[in-house]
């Protein structure tokens, strides 16, 4: 259970109270969201899901981080002291709620939700993009957000059968004496394998299999049978998820087109470039972008020309991440969250691209092409390519 959130405290030696001003989704459906995790080992899967929901009055809205041990996970990721980090950043943040409905009624579709599988960036775990995630799903997506169990979350945990004991697992830094290539490489390939075991448990719950939610929640998966079209699945991710999902086009020929948001390009080898069969758009931010990774985008762009990259202008890699969107100073710092693009508009230009882009490779029969043009980069703070990254000179 979650823990009780603390209260907010006043200004203080914080540089002021944190408030967390995710924007509700501006499409046509109210959202909802819930916590899944099923079977009892590593090789299990724990996601948040985001869909249409049926309003609800008086409806709960999720923590945003989840429970107090996910502040210690982001204290030991961001080289503070846990001791002191952890509690400071639980009183800064703990009581942050996101504009969701917490398991609230699934709203049955006949046609189909599409499905998006999101993997997070190094460090993060399965609630740090619900901004993106939630204003998805309110244009009628199905969003399983998902907790990596490579050693690359910040932290997560299994429940372990009979006693249900929690198992934790904590982040990783690269061993020293090992090249970053070969561990990233190995962690890739995993967090590529959990994104098409999400499309397997889908596959279960549409043919009727009866999966049981390990945490017991007010979430019958039963409910989705009928209502997720599997014949339009994509995936998404954001740093290490970006390239995350570049190769689980590779894996699984289910998904029918990524969308990369500022990837991470190192881990992936070079072998396997040419075996990407499907479209990729690929989000950059201004500020990230080394020319080794853009290269790397390009080859895959010139293999299809349906493959695009873009660049948001006045953003900087954090500014895909809910951190963005949280008011104080003390957080910005430490996470280095801000760029000179208002969040608001940055998260617009985001999902309105991944919209056109979906629409097109998901043969969607909605408007969301006429957001076609920013898949060109034409638009305001939007340039084609990548013209911007850094060199290493």
């Amino acid at each position: 259970p979650d823990p009780v959130p603390l209260p907010r405290l006043g200004r203080g030696s914080m540089g002021g109270m944190q408030s967390l001003a995710l924007p509700l989704g501006k499409g046509p459906h109210h959202v909802g969201c819930a916590d899944v995790m099923v079977g009892h080992t590593r090789q299990g899967l724990f996601l948040r899901l985001f869909y249409p929901c049926l309003p609800r009055a008086g409806a709960e809205r999720p923590l945003w981080i989840p429970r107090y041990e996910y502040c210690g996970g982001l204290a030991d990721f961001a080289h503070c002291s846990r001791r002191w980090c952890a509690p400071l950043l639980s009183v800064a943040i703990g009581s942050c709620r996101v504009p969701v409905s917490w398991n609230g009624p699934f709203k049955p579709c006949s046609s189909g939700y599409p499905l998006i599988i999101f993997s997070h960036g190094l460090g993060a775990f399965r609630t740090l993009y619900s901004s993106v995630c939630s204003e998805l799903a309110s244009w009628g997506f199905a969003v399983a957000a998902l907790e990596h169990r490579d050693h690359s979350a910040s932290v997560t945990y299994f429940c372990t059968v009979g006693a249900g004991r929690e198992e934790w697992i904590p982040y990783r830094r690269v061993p020293q004496g090992q090249k970053e290539f070969y561990f990233r490489n190995k962690q890739v390939h995993q967090r590529a394998e959990e994104c098409v075991r999400v499309l397997r448990l889908f596959e279960d719950i549409s043919s009727g299999k009866s999966v049981p939610n390990v945490l017991h929640q007010d979430f019958d998966l039963s409910m989705l049978k009928d209502s997720i079209d599997l014949t339009k699945v994509a995936v998404m991710g954001h740093s290490f998820g970006g390239v995350t999902a570049v190769l689980a086009l590779v894996k699984e020929p289910g998904f029918r087109c990524a969308v990369a948001l500022d990837a991470w390009m190192f881990p992936l080898e070079n072998t396997l470039y040419p075996e990407v069969p499907k479209p990729v758009l690929f989000i950059n931010t201004e500020k990230f972008q080394m020319p080794e990774s853009v290269a790397k985008m390009k080859r895959l762009s010139s293999r299809n020309s349906q493959t695009k990259i873009i660049t948001v202008l006045g953003s900087v890699h954090q500014s895909q991440t809910d951190f963005t969107f949280l008011t104080g100073k003390l957080i910005s710092r430490i996470f280095g969250a801000r760029g000179t693009l208002d969040p608001y508009k940055g998260l617009d230009i985001t999902s309105r691209a991944t919209l056109a882009f979906l629409q097109r490779h998901l043969n969607l029969e909605e408007e969301f092409d006429q957001w076609d043009k920013l898949l060109e980069g034409i638009g305001d703070s939007v340039v084609p390519e990548a013209p911007f990254c850094r060199s290493n000179l």
